[in-house]
């Protein structure tokens, strides 16, 4: 018989643990009331933590999701503050229930990691990508192209947790961090990616195709994440 496993991001651990020992004292003082929310607290933490394993596409030179979610801007902007150049933007907002851990959309090299401090307004708003705290890293492909994806907190959202570092070699589908309780990530996609998505759709992290670079032209150099 194989094990059964329930997959969960480490960061989750304390914040299970603590609602689950408050459910366990509560209910060792005989406070019925509390303790059955403190159980329906420690549920939900559990399953906001939840880490299910994705199966990668096969398309050669595919962005995939880098979070679960909806998708709620696809457009082209002059970016000045991660790329210094024309590029295409997808934002996809996490609510509450989605799966909070976050992927690499394509293998590459982590060119730098810009941490800055902000507000925490609603993640869906367009305020938000200017007065968010947030996490940007910016990635260099194996054919030199760049790409930056960026973490935003949100108005629950309060810590955002990135792994990667400067120089660090990713691939496609890698968990590289997450944002407790709801928020937002942005991607900007060079003008030569294919974009296969469109706004008011659900997208799956590591599974959906959100774009195509350079068809004809990009190496198939990712390797398969669980």
């Amino acid at each position: 018989m194989q094990k059964t496993e329930v997959p969960m991001a480490c960061e989750g651990y304390p914040f299970i643990l603590f609602s689950g020992f408050t459910t366990l004292i509560l209910s060792l003082l005989g406070l019925p009331i509390p303790a059955l929310f403190g159980l329906l607290l420690t549920g939900f933490v559990t399953y906001f933590f939840r880490d299910p394993s994705r199966v990668l596409p096969e398309e050669v030179g595919a962005f995939v999701s880098p979070a679960d979610g909806k998708v709620i801007v696809v457009r082209e902007i002059d970016d000045d503050r991660y790329l210094q150049q024309r590029v295409q933007k997808i934002s996809i907002f996490m609510n509450v229930f989605n799966v909070h851990v976050n992927r690499i959309p394509l293998a590459g090299t982590v060119e730098r990691v810009v941490l800055s401090p902000g507000k925490f307004y609603a993640a869906d708003k367009d305020k938000a990508v200017l007065h968010n705290e947030s996490c940007a890293v910016t990635l260099t492909t194996p054919d030199q192209q760049r790409y930056t994806v960026v973490q935003i907190a949100g108005l629950i959202a309060r810590r955002i947790v990135c792994r990667v570092e400067k120089g660090d070699q990713v691939v496609t589908g890698q968990r590289f961090g997450l944002i407790r309780f709801g928020s937002r990530l942005d991607l900007y996609l060079p003008l030569s990616a294919r974009i296969l998505v469109s706004e008011g759709q659900v997208v799956t992290a590591g599974e959906t195709v959100l774009g195509i670079l350079n068809p004809a032209s990009s190496k198939n150099t990712d390797e398969s994440v669980a």
